[in-house]
């Protein structure tokens, strides 16, 4: 893989070609000073200063001051305040940008959303509707980590350390996205060798009747709008298909590097290349096939879910009880 690969997937770099086909998106690029907020471990974890007096979390942090037996320690000083930092032109910029895009918005850095850490959001999901909320969401992230310090680890030509800017891509928010709506599509030497369900932590019936529908769909709007338009020849992307049944594009990553193959191998994918086998779409068809994932707090590719594994036996016995459920089910019926 080339640093070009890696650079053509950065969201910034491929939105104004494919706007036309994808989610609408504002662009902020963004200070060293608040690269420098995000990476800093040296004090306490403190969200900036608002100018718009908007709060990341207003109903979630109780306030001891406003308790009759509160009192400040004596070595305690009202004098030294902690120092929160602030970025107010930014603030504002961002604040115009999310009334633009309806009001809520979705954070992107570079490459990277910080979907790891969507457990602290107060929405419990990465919608936003002011800085602050952003700015936790992004502090609280190990997966952007990646976008900060290691975008560029997988390059065989690897000469930068990080990339020139860093911006911040605020994505209109749809709530009514349905997350089984959404697949992951790999591209080797231009051919659209695999798609998978994107969400592999849960198991949707609805999928197994229309995945032959599904893919047809797909591999039409990759030959249509992708193939001819995006530079890389190998490569992955993500696709959202509507209830109309359209096809949006959602994203662009690296083949392999640290993008998830989910239901795939890279290994597989590459076999299948070579072979010229029929084109596959792989979704979650029961229960027992579910991966664990950032719902369980610990990333489904870092455990073995492998036959006689710990997982796989919990998995099992889930699979049971639900049968179970089912079967009481149909008796009360």
């Amino acid at each position: 893989m080339k640093e070009d690969e890696v650079n053509r997937c950065q969201i910034q770099n491929w939105y104004p070609r494919f706007k036309s086909l994808t989610i609408k998106t504002k662009f902020h690029k963004l200070p060293e000073s608040f690269i420098n907020y995000l990476i800093d471990d040296s004090g306490p974890f403190l969200l900036p200063h608002s100018v718009t007096n908007e709060d990341a979390m207003p109903n979630r942090v109780h306030n001891f001051e406003e308790e009759d037996d509160f009192q400040v320690p004596e070595e305690s000083s009202d004098d030294e305040p902690l120092n929160r930092p602030s970025f107010p032109e930014l603030e504002i910029e961002i604040r115009e940008s999310i009334e633009t895009l309806g009001g809520t918005i979705i954070p992107k850095l570079n490459w990277s959303s910080p979907k790891d850490a969507a457990w602290i959001s107060p929405s419990q999901n990465l919608s936003c509707t002011c800085f602050n909320e952003i700015a936790l969401l992004f502090r609280s992230s190990d997966s952007l980590t990646h976008d900060l310090f290691n975008a560029y680890d997988s390059c065989s030509d690897k000469v930068s350390s990080r990339p020139e800017s860093f911006y911040l891509a605020l994505r209109k928010w749809y709530p009514s996205l349905k997350p089984e709506m959404e697949f992951r599509c790999f591209v080797k030497s231009n051919e659209l060798v695999g798609i998978c369900q994107r969400e592999v932590t849960t198991f949707y019936p609805v999928l197994l009747n229309e995945k032959d529908l599904l893919k047809g769909l797909i591999e039409e709007f990759f030959d249509d709008k992708i193939r001819f338009e995006f530079e890389s020849e190998n490569y992955t992307f993500d696709v959202y298909v509507t209830k109309e049944r359209r096809v949006k594009l959602i994203d662009f990553n690296t083949w392999c590097g640290s993008t998830l193959p989910l239901m795939f191998t890279w290994e597989e994918l590459e076999k299948i290349h070579g072979e010229c086998d029929e084109l596959e779409l792989r979704i979650v068809e029961s229960r027992l096939s579910v991966l664990p994932g950032l719902k369980t707090a610990v990333p489904y590719d870092y455990l073995d879910v492998s036959a006689g594994s710990g997982w796989a036996q919990v998995l099992k016995i889930v699979e049971e009880e639900f049968q179970k459920d089912d079967q009481s089910s149909d008796e009360v019926a």
